[in-house]
């Protein structure tokens, strides 16, 4: 594993320094990190999602080559831009699958359980998003707690290398963030 890290680091530092071989290179172990996190965090969505790993994974690609001007420190900063990323392409989806519901110029479907849990899914998504917004304010270090772990589908030890904290500040602050996100979304 520590073989692997320095090889990720090594890859983005040459991408930033304009290497074109480094993305060739980068591009295969950038994908498959890609989509660890994202079969991880697609794991707790319901059967039939629309949005699967795969899908989510070609998203977030493309936002992250977009994001070529990103200057690189290590795979820890690389994580939380994924998850960042993650967060914005699954919270898309979810105001998107709202807005269809609400009209979108669809015609009207009769709901099954299916259908109202994917709405009630998608309303939780955005939901967690607009508190988390509020708890940045703040909480920032716990706001992205939340980002990494629930969006980015990140373990405890990956959050905490990402945020340079300990495992021990990253469950507290995890705990205490979702307490507080509780209270926010029931109102």
């Amino acid at each position: 594993m520590p073989h692997e890290e320095s090889d990720l680091t090594g890859l983005l530092l040459a991408w930033n320094d304009g290497d074109p071989e480094a993305l060739e290179k980068l591009t295969p172990q950038v994908y498959g990190e890609l989509h660890r996190i994202a079969r991880r965090q697609m794991a707790g969505e319901r059967a039939g999602h629309t949005l699967g790993p795969t899908a989510l994974v070609n998203e977030v690609y493309v936002r992250l080559i977009d994001r070529c001007h990103v200057e690189w420190k290590d795979r820890a900063h690389f994580r939380g831009i994924c998850a960042r990323l993650m967060r914005q392409v699954l919270v898309d989806f979810a105001r998107a699958r709202t807005r269809d519901k609400r009209g979108g110029g669809q015609v009207a479907a009769t709901l099954d359980e299916g259908m109202a849990a994917a709405d009630a899914a998608s309303a939780e998504v955005v939901a967690v998003n607009e508190a988390l917004d509020q708890l940045r304010v703040d909480h920032p270090r716990k706001s992205r707690i939340v980002e990494l772990r629930y969006f980015g589908g990140l373990t405890v030890e990956e959050t905490a290398d990402v945020l340079g904290v300990s495992p021990f500040t990253v469950i507290r602050d995890w705990n205490l963030a979702k307490a507080w996100l509780h209270r926010a979304i029931s109102g």
